[in-house]
């Protein structure tokens, strides 16, 4: 029977860094941890989607990382491992175009957080990606570049991204001529040519500049911003 393959030393020191958040406080006693992230701030379309994930003490964790480091393939493989994983707990919410035009990107973000939060009343305190996020029903340690630092929080970075890629790809059946199977609603070379062609469809978010300007001939020069 052939030996199986260890893991690079350099590898299983990055592994045992993502976990060291969690470690800390599974030692002091906490059980339930949530990592939270999100996946679609940026793109002009479809909806912003927020996770959050809570892996069971002394589990064997699968081999994530930050989404945004991992090939298409290698992401779908995680989820599965994410999701096959004996005792996890997962939450993922979406908020969808037309809620992030009336009150902006970035509170639409924190809403998908506390939603998915809400969705664990298990929890005992959150591993949130990024800066200090409002109005969250639970204790919560805020990190910048979080999805680099915490395994739960890369497993909710890689569940978010492939749950909101699923939509975009369904949305580019129904409306094929924007290509969003190519870039998932950012605001590609290839996705503006097509909104100066056929306009915004109903998932475009109305707010952002291009689009915006678009529907009405820029009043100002612009690029959308996050607040």
């Amino acid at each position: 029977m052939p030996r199986q393959k260890q893991p690079r030393p350099d590898f299983l020191g990055h592994y045992s860094r993502l976990l060291a958040f969690e470690r800390k406080l599974w030692q002091s006693g906490t059980t339930f941890i949530a990592g939270v992230d999100e996946a679609g701030r940026g793109p002009l379309a479809g909806p912003v989607v927020a996770a959050a994930v809570i892996f069971p003490k002394d589990s064997r964790i699968p081999p994530v990382n930050d989404s945004k480091q991992l090939t298409e393939k290698e992401r779908c493989g995680l989820r599965r491992r994410i999701l096959d994983l004996p005792g996890i707990r997962y939450a993922v919410c979406e908020v969808q175009s037309d809620e992030i035009d009336k009150i902006n990107i970035l509170r639409a973000t924190h809403l998908g957080m506390r939603n998915a939060l809400l969705e664990l009343p298990e929890t005992q305190i959150a591993l949130v990606d990024g800066l200090k996020v409002p109005n969250l029903p639970v204790k919560c340690n805020f990190i910048v570049k979080g999805d680099t630092k915490s395994a739960s929080i890369a497993a909710a970075s890689i569940l978010a991204k492939v749950h909101r890629d699923g939509i975009m790809m369904m949305y580019a059946e129904k409306y094929p001529q924007y290509g969003f199977e190519r870039h998932k609603g950012y605001g590609t070379e290839d996705h503006l040519n097509a909104l100066k062609k056929h306009g915004p469809c109903p998932i475009h978010r109305k707010s952002f500049a291009p689009v915006r300007d678009i529907i009405n001939p820029p009043p100002s020069q612009g690029e959308f911003t996050l607040s």
